[in-house]
């Protein structure tokens, strides 16, 4: 069975006083419902499930009356002895509850009354179109988690790399020393397997169990059009086609030399105007994360993005490496990346980045400056480069000696390196990036 992180933010839910009922959020297929079972049988002695995706008549439940001994009085009699209510030792899972408004509605009401632990699961919360929307939303009256697929991190552990080795490479980074050759060579194999096998639950189970990854990709492209199934099925109907012209242009903006999303990509002479909406439905999904371009290097990041001007990535780098043509896994296991080998190793730092829940940022200047990533790291604005093996960074390097321009004093360089420093730029090898650390 895997580890997962969310494991921890269950248990500090539940142990934290008079907590309110839970809402975990995430991308289809990521391991919420597992996750959350799991946990559930592990500390509650009664559990009651709803899903209402796969059981629509559920919603009836909730069309009534919202008064709690109502809603326990429906479901014992819709669920029979799978319904055992016990203040204090009950949790109730709704299990995509976007599919019933009113559900997520009631949560007010578990909140108040008190007796039973409450956890909804939603996979489109919040996207535009999705046209079942709550009469209100228990502001104040819910906690909200996002999930993500596996980490970098929970990908190791899957794969036998215990906190003892992670604990070693983090001391590395701190004392800024090279990592023991025989670590190295195995790191750097794991976060190629990475990249290609990313991290939806199936896949990796799949990779831990076989390393078959013929099965990977089949998995990988099944999830790809289990989306794309939801962009037909849910959206508003002028935007479905959109919504998928989109989602394919992904491949095609980040193959360019200047990543920057344009909608001209999507299709010749499209504009914001017609597609910004479709962009947002795939953000809203839990696809996708948009990397923004920042007009100064300053902090704080997010007061200094340009908000029309950006990349996307997919947030999963593995479900990304699934949409190019077929023979790119084993190039990237091999060693052998050519016009992708960019956008791919790119599409990486985003995914280690965006699932440690950094906001990402980048900078670029008509005057051909241009770096991968900014981050906040240590407190200070920090710039890194991506390489897919070895390169020069010759971006960082200009604006480095210019701080009274740039403001900024450090530089992280990443790709096939072990750990060193040139003066203000930082070297480390590409499995580091998931240790970089804000403060």
């Amino acid at each position: 069975m895997l580890k997962r992180k969310i494991e921890q933010s269950l248990t500090d839910w539940k142990n934290t006083a008079n907590h309110k009922p839970l809402i975990i959020k995430g991308c289809r297929q990521c391991g919420k419902t597992f996750s959350v079972l799991d946990f559930a049988k592990k500390n509650y002695k009664h559990v009651v499930y709803l899903n209402f995706f796969e059981n629509p008549h559920y919603a009836s439940v909730f069309d009534g009356s919202l008064e709690i001994d109502n809603i326990v009085m429906m479901l014992s009699a819709l669920l029979g002895s799978e319904a055992v209510f016990e203040a204090g030792e009950t949790v109730l899972i709704l299990d995509e509850i976007q599919d019933c408004p009113e559900a997520r509605t009631a949560l007010k009401f578990f909140r108040i009354d008190g007796r039973y632990d409450v956890i909804g699961t939603g996979s489109l919360l919040g996207v535009k179109g999705y046209g079942k929307e709550p009469k209100s939303i228990p502001v104040g009256s819910e906690t909200v988690i996002d999930m993500y697929p596996l980490d970098f991190e929970e990908f190791l552990w899957a794969n036998g790399v215990g906190i003892p080795v992670i604990e070693m490479l983090k001391k590395n980074l701190e004392t800024e020393t090279p990592v023991p050759k025989a670590l190295h060579n195995r790191m750097k194999q794991l976060i190629c397997q990475y990249v290609v096998v990313g991290g939806m639950p199936d896949a990796v189970q799949t990779f831990v169990d076989t390393k078959l990854m013929s099965e990977v990709l089949r998995i990988q492209r099944d999830i790809v059009r289990s989306y794309e199934d939801d962009m037909v099925k849910y959206a508003e109907k002028k935007d479905k086609s959109r919504i998928r012209e989109c989602f394919w242009s992904i491949p095609k903006q980040l193959g360019k030399e200047n990543k920057k999303f344009q909608y001209s990509v999507v299709k010749k002479g499209s504009t914001a105007a017609k597609y910004a909406g479709s962009l947002q439905w795939i953000e809203d999904a839990g696809i996708i994360s948009r990397c923004y371009n920042l007009s100064t290097t300053e902090l704080p990041l997010d007061g200094n993005a340009e908000k029309d001007v950006f990349k996307v990535y997919m947030r999963d780098c593995g479900l990304f490496v699934s949409m190019l043509e077929d023979g790119t896994q084993y190039d990237i296991l091999q060693g052998n990346l050519y016009g992708y080998k960019g956008a791919i190793f790119e599409n990486l730092i985003a995914d280690v980045f965006a699932k440690m829940g950094r906001k990402l940022y980048y900078f670029h200047k008509d005057s051909g400056l241009e770096v991968d990533f900014v981050i906040r790291y240590k407190g200070e604005c920090t710039l890194v480069e991506v390489k897919a093996a070895t390169g020069n960074a010759k971006s960082a390097k200009t604006i480095l000696r210019h701080p009274e321009k740039y403001h900024v004093n450090s530089a992280v360089k990443l790709g096939d390196y072990n750990v060193g420093r040139a003066e203000q730029i930082l070297t480390l090898p590409l499995y580091m990036a998931f240790l970089l650390r804000a403060f």
